[in-house]
């Protein structure tokens, strides 16, 4: 576990030990390690700047498979991917950036391959989820016309990662804005617009920031024949976040989960025909948890459908793979 002690990483040490697993405690913080420590018996902390390929590699040594969960990607997301190739183990991790994604398929898609190695970007809430959930309602479908992903979130409180990682990515595209279009990435300095949403009841119709782009223009198009896709975002959530003086995610049970819900949306559509697959929970930290360690967890039981550098819907079972996250989330698929 890179980034052990932060806000996510936290949530996914809990669900490795909830599942069985033995997590090794890892990251660029020792103080904030053994800190961590102390509520975790038995665990062993491993030390690792991300300049330091040698720290890093003892970091993952004896190690099944690394889940990343520190960000901002941009800056880790490389180095520990070098690292587990080192290692010959599956990288799994939590991005949401969309250009530290686009850089892991890039430059990491010929390697991972060639070794028949396994490296798994943006299995997470943002990334993961859309995809796996677009996957499950394109079903037989070898091609469609285009893909939405509506974000019915309650608010959104950021975490102190998702405000740094945000302000990186805004650096690297200059501050302009970024969609899916016509088959590939595009740059632009247009504002955005307000649409309304039919979200599927009880949520009903709600105002939304259209091409609110998250990471699922990039892992949605790594494998689906889709040359539109886009994201909106509920108004509440994203005025939360965009506030400079919104507060970071409080518990509200013992898990340590907000009281935030969502509500995910996603619509697949092939001329005048539409499928929707929908997810509902609590929580999208915490919910990225189960995702996370589902996901090594299959690696690890040899349940993919291909290797090299993947998204979720491409390299597991999509429908399978939502099913298994009961009681974290509730689904809805075409036919279910």
């Amino acid at each position: 576990m890179f980034g052990a002690y932060g806000h996510t990483g936290r949530f996914v040490v809990a669900e490795l030990l909830e599942r069985g697993y033995v997590p090794l405690l890892s990251g660029r913080d020792a103080g904030k390690l053994r800190a961590l420590a102390a509520g975790v018996p038995g665990a062993e902390i491993r030390p690792a700047p991300v300049d330091d390929p040698a720290a890093l590699d003892r970091a993952l040594a004896g190690a099944d498979a690394v889940i990343n969960c520190a960000g901002p990607f941009a800056l880790t997301a490389a180095p520990v991917i070098e690292a587990a190739l080192r290692a010959g183990i599956p990288y799994v991790d939590v991005a949401a950036e969309i250009e530290a994604n686009v850089d892991t398929f890039a430059h990491f898609a010929d390697r991972a391959r060639e070794a028949g190695a396994v490296i798994v970007p943006a299995m997470a809430f943002y990334g993961g989820l859309g995809d796996l959930l677009a996957t499950a309602a394109m079903g037989d479908w070898t091609t469609a016309d285009e893909a939405t992903i509506a974000y019915g979130l309650s608010s959104w409180h950021p975490t102190e990662g998702t405000r740094a990682a945000g302000t990186v990515s805004r650096d690297r595209r200059a501050g302009r804005r970024v969609r899916y279009t016509e088959g590939r990435l595009e740059y632009h300095d247009g504002g955005s617009t307000l649409l309304k949403w039919h979200f599927p009841d009880p949520m009903g119709t709600r105002e939304v920031v259209g091409e609110f782009t998250m990471a699922d223009v990039v892992t949605i198009p790594s494998h689906l024949a889709i040359p539109e896709v886009r994201t909106h975002m509920a108004t509440e959530a994203a005025r939360d976040l965009a506030a400079p003086d919104t507060p970071a995610p409080a518990a509200d049970d013992d898990e340590g989960r907000s009281d935030q819900t969502f509500l995910v949306d996603a619509v697949v559509r092939s001329g005048t025909s539409e499928r929707r697959a929908t997810a509902s929970g609590r929580d999208i930290y915490a919910v990225t948890a189960p995702l996370a360690v589902e996901a090594t967890h299959r690696i690890l039981t040899g349940r993919t459908r291909t290797t090299g550098v993947a998204s979720a819907g491409e390299i597991f079972d999509a429908p399978d793979f939502l099913r298994a996250l009961a009681p974290h989330i509730s689904v809805e698929l075409p036919g279910s």
